[in-house]
């Protein structure tokens, strides 16, 4: 696709952009001072015009995206008397982030990036034509730029009529696009997901065929545009289509897994749409949306048939297990890869309690949740997808009754904070021995008490605690 060389068009400026040109006004008045062109570019641009909520024009948590035909030494040197503080960790990259009046902004200077065969990171060259710039652009309704001050429209690829049609496009064949940086193919599921888009037929044929160009990409960055993806407030459209492209099974093939083989005479839900509507029914926080996206990936290898039916015995275990590989693979902290795991272990605990909630199940419960007990209460309430009316209305009272009996003892004894009433000093004084394995069993035995009956006090715990210990003495 060539892009118009007619000269660009002034806008009308809406009100919601206002905010956006008057924290940019002292930077463009540097750039033209310095005889260099300065742009507000690609989302900033789509999300400020398109009024998309939590866009620059309402959050001053976002960065303001521009380009410009100055060279990174030369943006460095034109903004050092306006910035509070600059990082250069983008700079052979071209881009030169800075903050200043409270807000942040990253100025790029004009790029082309192509990606050689072996490489994982774009090879970039410095250009000082817009139009080009906007070429090697992502899509099209990325590939748009308001100049500064005069307030000139390039949309070279007409991104505002694609955008206006809720259609996905890439400004260049998409061939050559995704060429350029295979991440882009993942950023396609992000765009139609968050923009609601239809992906153009040759885009998706084209990320079909190219899929394993994936392959080159580092886990960093492919991690960073998966986690984009699943917290979008309804990340379902993509996840299909990384699966229907191949995409997933590149990086993520525990997902495309879940497409069991339907049993025609034990029939089972299909556990990938149900995946899939698991997500969709958390709220957008990371931790939970990985978890609901692991919950079920044990399945596939503990699926067996019997005279019952399908089952899937552990798999629980076994998909905590594969959730911290394949997190670990994508370069997950440590925290996130066991918060994430735990949760996909526990996931079916709630279901082991069928004759009601006893004290001592409900703090076993909290104890072994522990500071995930809100995450995953609500994964457990998701993962409630049948379309039975009855048994999800007695899943969601079941629950509903877990929850107040976790309140009514929360306030009554220290839930979140589950400990043995003596310490370790205090044992130790008790039984007169010294540090070792010994206090660590009288501790256990203590703790097992608290669970069991819950407040009993420390002289009762001293009382308790001597006589374990003469029953244990030979």
């Amino acid at each position: 696709m060539t892009p118009s060389r007619q000269l660009p068009s002034p806008i009308v400026v809406p009100e919601r952009l206002r905010p956006v040109l008057e924290a940019t006004a002292p930077l463009a008045e540097r750039f033209t001072a310095a005889g260099k062109r300065i742009y507000l570019v690609g989302g900033t641009v789509r999300d400020a015009i398109a009024g998309r909520p939590g866009g620059v024009a309402g959050d001053d948590s976002v960065d303001i995206d521009l380009t410009t035909d100055a060279l990174p030494d030369e943006i460095e040197e034109i903004v050092a008397d306006l910035a509070e503080t600059t990082w250069t960790q983008g700079k052979r990259f071209g881009t030169i982030g800075l903050l200043f009046g409270g807000r942040r902004f990253e100025v790029t200077t004009h790029r082309a990036e192509a990606y050689d065969p072996d490489s994982r990171q774009p090879e970039v060259s410095f250009g000082d034509d817009i139009l080009i710039d906007l070429s090697r652009r992502d899509f099209t309704v990325n590939a748009m730029a308001l100049s500064l001050p005069d307030l000139e429209l390039f949309d070279p690829y007409s991104g505002l009529a694609d955008l206006a049609a809720k259609r996905l496009r890439t400004p260049l064949d998409p061939e050559t696009s995704f060429s350029d940086d295979p991440l882009r193919m993942l950023r396609a599921a992000r765009f139609l997901a968050g923009y609601e888009l239809e992906p153009e037929a040759a885009l998706v044929s084209a990320v079909a065929a190219m899929s394993e160009r994936l392959g080159i990409v580092s886990a960093e960055r492919i991690r960073d545009e998966l986690d984009k993806l699943i917290t979008l407030p309804a990340p379902a459209a993509g996840l299909w289509f990384i699966v229907s492209t191949g995409l997933a099974a590149q990086f993520l093939p525990e997902l495309p897994a879940l497409a069991l083989e339907q049993d025609p005479v034990h029939r089972h839900k299909d556990v990938l749409a149900h995946t899939i509507a698991v997500v969709s029914k958390t709220r957008p926080d990371k931790v939970l949306r990985l978890a609901a996206l692991f919950h079920d990936v044990g399945k596939p290898r503990t699926r067996t048939v019997g005279p019952d039916g399908v089952s899937f015995h552990h798999h629980d275990v076994v998909g905590a297990r594969m959730a911290r590989e394949r997190m670990k693979a994508l370069r997950y902290p440590s925290e996130e890869m066991e918060a994430v795991s735990r949760l996909v272990e526990l996931h079916l605990r709630f279901h082991t309690y069928q004759m009601g909630w006893t004290d001592s199940a409900v703090r076993r419960y909290a104890r072994d949740a522990g500071p995930l007990l809100e995450k995953l209460n609500e994964l457990t309430r998701a993962d409630c997808t049948t379309r039975n009316a009855a048994r999800a209305q007695a899943l969601a009272q079941r629950m509903d009754e877990l929850e107040r009996r976790l309140a009514e003892i929360r306030a009554k004894e220290e839930l979140d904070a589950l400990r043995p009433e003596l310490d370790g000093v205090e044992v130790m004084a008790v039984l007169g021995i010294p540090p070792g394995r010994l206090v660590g069993e009288a501790l256990a035995f203590l703790l097992e008490i608290r669970l069991e009956e819950g407040v009993i006090g420390k002289d009762e715990g001293r009382r308790r605690l001597l006589a374990w210990w003469q029953d244990r003495r030979p």
